[in-house]
């Protein structure tokens, strides 16, 4: 455990240490892999939203580009997809908007939520709590556009918006918890 607490705080240096170009080059991979993980994509019959890789990337963004880079890197990924990136789920660009744009916009603002306080305290509990947090921030975001753009009730959005990717969302925050967990040093003791 000591060395990963020896790497994880070489890690932070290097990251501290980084000048602001560097950080914004980071961000930049960052919306490449975000893309990326939105072609690993199942699409389910009942709903216009697939279930795609992208939150994980989107939690591990915020763990390790920290506080605001991480919200970054996912703007950066939303604009570059709007400008015709096609990088969104099935190589395609946003139309500006289609069904999943409510969730790419929350991207933005749970990766800024994990990168700000996943190191506010080390216990793993506390690491997946925030990542819970972020998932509902991405879920909110998602179901409202949903409501806006196919014209769904609350209820509608929620059966097809939301509840068909609880569980997936919950394997890819524990994942991740237990990522930050390791990047944050100590026991995975909660």
């Amino acid at each position: 455990m000591a060395r990963i607490t020896a790497l994880t705080i070489g890690y932070y240096r290097w990251l501290k240490e980084l000048v602001l170009v560097e950080k914004i080059l980071l961000s930049f991979i960052f919306a490449g892999i975000t893309g990326i993980s939105a072609q690993i994509r199942i699409p389910l019959p009942f709903t216009p939203v697939p279930i795609t890789g992208q939150v994980f990337v989107v939690l591990l963004a915020g763990i390790l580009l920290r506080g605001y880079y991480g919200g970054l890197s996912m703007l950066l990924y939303f604009l570059l997809g709007i400008a015709g990136v096609p990088w969104f789920s099935g190589f395609k660009p946003a139309l500006p908007f289609g069904p999943t744009t409510g969730y790419i916009i929350g991207f933005i603002p749970a990766s800024v939520l994990v990168g700000l306080l996943a190191f506010k305290n080390h216990k793993i509990h506390f690491q997946i709590l925030i990542m819970f947090g972020a998932i509902s921030i991405i879920y909110l975001f998602g179901a409202l556009h949903l409501m806006f753009y196919l014209h769904f009730g609350w209820r509608q959005a929620i059966i097809s918006g939301v509840l068909p990717f609880i569980l997936p969302d919950i394997l890819k925050a524990i994942t991740a918890g237990f990522i930050s967990r390791a990047l944050v040093g100590g026991s995975f003791q909660s």
